[in-house]
């Protein structure tokens, strides 16, 4: 494979340049075989000839621009998503087209999606699933296109859960009833299980606490109201950072769960 540097935008956009030009010269050749088709119906002697001639000298051009456009594309994907560029790129694209996206914990935030990147497939994943449309431009627009859709999210199991995980933690830590945990905690133990933390990373469980934030949703079923909390922590270990639909980031620390008074 050929270098990265320039991007994958770039790259493509040449290549697509040189196939735009072999479709031309193919479309041309077609045009007069058509034509000659039409005078062989018709008996039209001195239009086939012409139009026949017309068809190898078009054929010759087409050919050579089809092998141009065939050789032109040598970019080394796999190396520019292991290396970054990819993510410098998205990033740089996101930026022109006003569409918010930062990265934190090894993905990109752009609500209300998350995307990994996967070097070894040459591929993204957009909240877990496989895209392999990676055309910056292409992929920018269909985030900013997910950005006008309402979240596929129900925010009552997912307070139940909480609930459930912030009485594990606060039974493990001997807190009193109403106490502050921390959230970071409870998804370590909504992730017990082998490979849950890797299928439900902490990014996505910040943005599914965004996604609850904004619901409005507070009270479970016992009628215990959750109440969210920062503290001095809010910017070092602990911190939960995701991308609110304003495109401000959006941080989170700390949950506690309360009976109604």
């Amino acid at each position: 494979m050929g270098t990265t540097a320039g991007g994958l935008e770039e790259a493509l956009a040449a290549t697509e340049e040189r196939v735009d030009a072999a479709l031309s010269a193919v479309a041309t050749v077609t045009r007069e075989l058509k034509r000659a088709k039409t005078s062989v119906g018709r008996g039209q002697v001195r239009d086939l000839r012409r139009a026949l001639e017309a068809v190898v000298g078009r054929l010759e051009e087409a050919s050579r621009l089809t092998a141009d456009a065939a050789g032109s594309f040598t970019f080394d994907e796999r190396e520019h998503l292991a290396t970054g560029g990819y993510v410098e790129e998205l990033l740089a694209e996101a930026a022109a087209r006003g569409v918010a996206m930062f990265e934190a914990d090894g993905q990109l935030l752009c609500y209300p999606s998350l995307i990994r990147i996967v070097a070894s497939d040459a591929a993204v994943e957009v909240d877990r699933r496989r895209e392999r449309r990676l055309r910056p431009s292409l992929l920018v627009a269909l985030m900013a296109a997910a950005q006008g859709r309402p979240p596929r999210f129900r925010p009552e199991p997912f307070l139940e859960s909480l609930a459930s995980g912030y009485d594990l933690v606060r039974s493990r830590e001997a807190a009193r009833p109403g106490s502050v945990v921390r959230l970071v905690d409870i998804w370590g133990v909504l992730t017990l299980l082998p490979g849950a933390q890797r299928d439900y990373a902490r990014p996505e469980f910040a943005r599914d606490l965004y996604l609850l934030d904004s619901s409005g949703v507070t009270t479970t079923k016992s009628g215990r109201v959750a109440g969210w909390h920062a503290s001095s922590g809010t910017r070092g270990t602990g911190t939960l950072t995701t991308v609110a639909r304003s495109g401000q980031q959006q941080l989170y620390w700390g949950i506690s769960f309360k009976d109604r008074t």
